[in-house]
């Protein structure tokens, strides 16, 4: 008898003896009877699981944990078809404990029984019994009693199986799906499916119709929503500011007067000296917004995009990253070869003219290149998975901008040169701490494949741990307890370096109590979510009820809720901004928690589908192969949009009743646009 199967034995008979110290009952099923063509119908048993629980599914193999199971007490004009099947994204893994493959569900579970009607009167009584656990116990085997009694064309959902305790006859399920035949108020318009789409959401989904797509009554409610603009403007004050930390790097500060004074030296007239000196600037531009260019080209727009959960990608991110804080710890220096930048500089000697001022400008690059490459590095990493196709060439801009800009100003203002500060250990400082931040990046980039492909080796505790030591150590540094190969050998510590020293022990003890669950909002864009911290005492953040679309809708059509759809992504920076800044708000959360149905649909989860999913779009047949293939095919397709965060509210048709919302930490701005879409809820409720 194995660990487990040991373990579960024991459970049971300290319950026996003691009871239950706290009832849980974290797994909330309800038992219908549908009926179809014919004489046709199928016992539906679908519902909730709280987070943390899983169901298991039908046909678990001996010794494993407890199946679905279909049992019939009672039946008179009822023949069973087929065994009970599972539906909706169950989940394959295996299990150390157990020793061997198991199948479960997590957030929602459906389990159908065909059966078919003799006609005239029937009844069926039964329950399906199922197992539930969570990462630390199991519940004894559970059930969900059924009684269902009528003929076949008034089929009776028993009460007992109804946690509302409602009896729904033919009469109130016709009722209750005519509030939703008619779509809602000025949303009325139905838009047909053409024989292609219809044809490609039936392979994905149980619901086709809940797929078709409402892009043209969203722009009918004033879709205005854009991130791109915001998007490049932060994409370019990052590699602004990467071009700033350039500048102050032993590579390159050094440079500056040297170059300056020949350009003013090279001619007579100052007039020319200063045109030399702002064409060596703009040459700087040309040359790295050029490479910015050469990365899109190279690795392409789609492919760029799909950076940001890659699992290679990423781990590779993370490793020279890792390379490149050692390169400025001091370990090694990572240089061009000599004979390239020797190439150039001849070049530039044997030329005149703007061609021998760009060479020099080339030359430059190839020369900084130790000190630049790593801050180049981790920005073209950082900016290509932003999702923007030209955001590798708008952060080089930014980045040779920064760093083109003392050449043009000493040459407009020579006497600036006298007030330039000493080269010296400083230099040194700069690159070293630039290291300890390149560390800490490179755990966020860890971080992004481990979300995505569910590993769990990185949570948000053991990356708070080390983001914790980090920070510490660059304050320990700053203050001078810890040195390097290059640094200098001063023994007293320059108020610059302690009030740095000072922010960075401050930070890391900010940090410290997000190990029991603060939300730490000012990293929560980096940081795991909360919901992979195993010890968590903060208990205001908001969690989806589903994160399976059409199980979502359907219980929402059931409850007469309207739905936000929450499309995010485990690599979404701002997505965690607004869970933690916004969501929390005790009045959004109410409106969350109470009148939606929250469904959080992941675009870069890595879950394999049961099967690969064949669709057609924009005349092209691809597959579906990851749930966040689906879900990101469903954002494209249904609402036309594909960036993250994206929040849309509709009915329990799929049709919206606002405009969508995107990166906003407004809590005015997102309680107003929840509001306005109750109330159109509301309206059509009224309405009909």
């Amino acid at each position: 008898m194995n660990l487990k199967r040991t373990l579960f034995l024991f459970s049971l008979l300290l319950i026996s003896l003691t009871g239950w110290s706290q009832m849980v009952d974290p797994v909330h099923l309800r038992a219908e009877l549908v009926m179809l063509e014919g004489h046709d119908a199928e016992v539906r048993i679908s519902g909730t699981i709280d987070r943390g629980w899983h169901v298991y599914s039908t046909g678990q193999k001996a010794g494993g944990p407890v199946s679905a199971t279909f049992r019939v007490d009672k039946k008179s004009g009822v023949e069973l078809l087929g065994d009970l099947t599972p539906e909706g994204n169950e989940i394959t893994v295996n299990d150390p404990i157990f020793g061997m493959k198991v199948r479960y569900f997590t957030g929602s579970c459906c389990f159908v029984q065909k059966v078919r009607l003799s006609g005239g009167a029937y009844s069926l009584e039964g329950s399906m019994e199922y197992g539930a656990c969570n990462d630390n116990t199991c519940l004894p085997p559970s059930q969900v009693e059924f009684s269902f009694v009528g003929d076949h064309t008034k089929p009776i959902v028993d009460e007992a199986a109804s946690p509302e305790g409602i009896i729904l006859e033919e009469e109130d399920i016709e009722e209750e799906d005519k509030l939703y035949d008619d779509d809602l108020g000025m949303l009325s318009d139905c838009i047909e499916l053409s024989e292609e789409d219809a044809r490609s959401l039936a392979g994905v989904s149980v619901t086709p119709q809940l797929w078709r797509p409402v892009t043209d009554q969203l722009q009918r409610l004033g879709e205005t929503v854009t991130t791109r603009n915001l998007s490049w403007l932060v994409i370019f004050v990052t590699g602004f500011l990467g071009g700033l930390l350039a500048l102050f790097t032993p590579c390159v500060w050094p440079i500056i007067p040297m170059t300056v004074s020949f350009f003013l030296k090279r001619s007579k007239d100052r007039r020319k000296g200063i045109r030399d000196a702002i064409t060596y600037g703009a040459s700087i531009v040309v040359i790295y917004v050029t490479l910015g260019l050469l990365v899109t080209a190279i690795w392409g727009g789609n492919a760029l995009n799909s950076l940001s959960t890659n699992a290679l990608f990423n781990i590779l991110f993370c490793l020279m990253l890792v390379v490149f804080a050692a390169s400025f710890f001091g370990a090694f220096e990572i240089t061009l070869p000599s004979r390239w930048s020797n190439a150039v500089d001849s070049k530039a000697e044997q030329t005149t003219g703007l061609l021998s001022i760009f060479l020099m400008a080339f030359t430059l690059s190839l020369v900084s290149f130790s000190c630049t490459g790593p801050i180049i590095g981790f920005l073209l990493v950082e900016v290509s998975t932003s999702g923007e196709i030209i955001a590798p060439a708008i952060g080089m801009l930014g980045f040779a901008l920064a760093l083109a800009l003392p050449f043009t100003l000493f040459a407009l203002f020579p006497s600036w040169l006298k007030t330039m500060p000493k080269s010296g250990g400083w230099m040194n400082a700069i690159k070293v701490s630039l290291g300890f931040l390149e560390l800490a990046f490179a755990l966020k980039f860890l971080s992004v494949a481990d979300l995505a492909y569910g590993w769990h080796i990185l949570d948000r505790e053991v990356f708070l741990s080390l983001w914790i030591v980090l920070f510490a150590l660059l304050g320990l540094y700053l203050l001078g307890l810890i040195r390097f190969p290059h640094d200098d050998d001063s023994r007293h510590t320059s108020v610059t370096r302690f009030f740095l020293a000072l922010a960075s022990l401050a930070f890391a003890v900010y940090m410290i109590p997000g190990l029991w669950g603060a939300p730490l909002k000012a990293v929560s864009a980096f940081a795991p979510p909360m919901h992979t911290q195993d010890f968590n005492l903060y208990n205001k953040e908001v969690h989806a009820q589903f994160d399976d679309y059409d199980a979502g809708m359907d219980y929402a059509r059931r409850m007469g809720r309207p739905v936000m759809l929450d499309f995010t992504g485990y690599g979404c920076v701002n997505c965690r901004k607004m869970e933690l800044a916004v969501w929390t708000d005790p009045t959004v959360r109410r409106h969350l928690t109470e009148d939606y149905v929250l469904i959080t649909l992941y675009t870069d989860n890595k879950t394999p589908l049961p099967e690969p999913l064949t669709i057609t779009e924009n005349g092209q047949t691809r597959k579906l192969r990851t749930l966040g293939d689906k879900w990101s095919y469903l954002q494209r397709v249904k609402f036309g949009a594909n960036t993250q965060p994206f929040y849309v509210l509709v009915d329990p048709k799929g049709n919206p009743l606002n405009r969508s919302y995107s990166y906003n930490e407004s809590v005015a701005d997102f309680t107003d646009f929840l509001e306005q879409g109750l109330k159109k809820f509301g309206e059509a409720k009224a309405s009909n």
